[in-house]
């Protein structure tokens, strides 16, 4: 990997674990110095995700790590989805295709969970749902879900780190999606897709 890449993916993954929360400052020489690179690489780090809306740059200086807006928050949610309720529907014919690398990842998740590590946890929900999606045979919108994904995960990470009890009902839902999904009904696993996102809004509600 190039220094630009290590420090793209030193700040992301800090942003996507909530390390580095909202509304908080990145200086260019404080990440220079945890990522050991130059300035140089962290300013092409934080253009990159300038352009995904993760910062907002201020040049010579840093990076704000851009907090959600409530309607941001709303829209994201309502896009997800849109686009999770689409792919369960194209999903659901080639449905045992994917299995086992759905188990895989819940697998990953109670691992995580034992190790407390919302960072490792996060990702593997988010890796379950992109799975289902990039299945569906779209690659447009899978590369859209993947942008609104990172989005989700940095407006729900403080309510996750707040209440750690929510990554066992999380855990639950994703086994009833898989069951649902070798032994249901395909109205059955599109309703529990749809399901399952309002349980992922109601934790920015009741932040």
């Amino acid at each position: 990997m190039s220094a630009s890449d290590t420090a793209y993916d030193f700040i992301k993954q800090g942003i996507l674990s909530g390390d580095l929360a909202p509304s908080s400052f990145l200086t260019e020489g404080q990440l220079a110095e945890e990522v050991q690179v130059s300035r140089t690489p962290i300013r092409e780090a934080l253009l990159r995700l300038q352009t995904e809306g993760m910062v907002e740059l201020f040049p010579k200086k840093g990076a704000l790590v851009v907090p959600a807006t409530p309607r941001e928050a709303r829209e994201t949610f309502e896009a997800r989805s849109l686009i999770e309720e689409w792919a369960a529907e194209k999903v659901w014919p080639h449905r045992s295709e994917i299995v086992a690398t759905l188990h895989a990842k819940v697998d990953q998740m109670v691992a995580a969970k034992r190790a407390d590590d919302i960072g490792r946890f996060s990702a593997a929900d988010r890796e379950f749902h992109e799975v289902i999606v990039e299945a569906a045979g779209n690659s447009v919108i899978a590369r859209q879900y993947r942008h609104l994904r990172d989005r989700q995960i940095v407006i729900v990470a403080g309510s996750m780190r707040a209440d750690k009890s929510r990554m066992a009902t999380s855990v639950k839902q994703h086994r009833d999606l898989l069951l649902l999904l070798e032994s249901g009904t395909r109205a059955a696993f599109v309703r529990a897709c749809r399901e399952h996102v309002t349980y992922a809004t109601s934790l920015v509600g009741s932040r």
